[in-house]
């Protein structure tokens, strides 16, 4: 990935964002904790999962919060269990301020597999649109 001279330093050195969203807080957790593993913690990652009772769902209070965590400038990419994931992540995006909507993308990817792949290529420096390409091309 080249660098902008005309970027801040910051800029330049921050990785792509990953977030988890799963109905089940069992599996975003665990799905965070492969990624780590394997990717390790330079890339930005934070996970949610279930809805504020602590049962199944999803919350978009909880995945704005989890945006924000891993918030980059580079921005975050956001891999989600279930058609329910995916929709409260895209209303999570359309709630950030205009400026942010833009660099948060939901990727069409198994959350397991996608967010590893998504962590690799963020680990490289790879822009969000590598990101996401990378995550939705895997193949069993």
């Amino acid at each position: 990935a080249a660098m902008n001279p005309a970027a801040p330093l910051e800029d330049q050195l921050s990785l792509v964002g990953i977030v988890v969203v799963s109905h089940s807080a069992d599996v975003a957790r665990g799905t965070a904790a492969i990624v780590e593993q394997m990717v390790g913690t330079s890339v930005p990652l934070a996970w949610c999962g279930g809805d504020p009772s602590g049962g199944l769902g999803t919350d978009v209070a909880a995945i704005l919060t989890a945006i924000e965590t891993a918030w980059s400038e580079r921005g975050v990419a956001i891999l989600a269990d279930l058609g329910g994931a995916e929709l409260n992540s895209a209303m999570a995006i359309e709630l950030l301020p205009p400026e942010r909507q833009s660099r948060v993308v939901v990727c069409r990817a198994a959350i397991v597999e996608g967010a590893l792949v998504a962590a690799t290529e963020a680990s490289c420096g790879s822009s969000l649109e590598q990101v996401r390409d990378s995550a939705e091309a895997w193949q069993p």
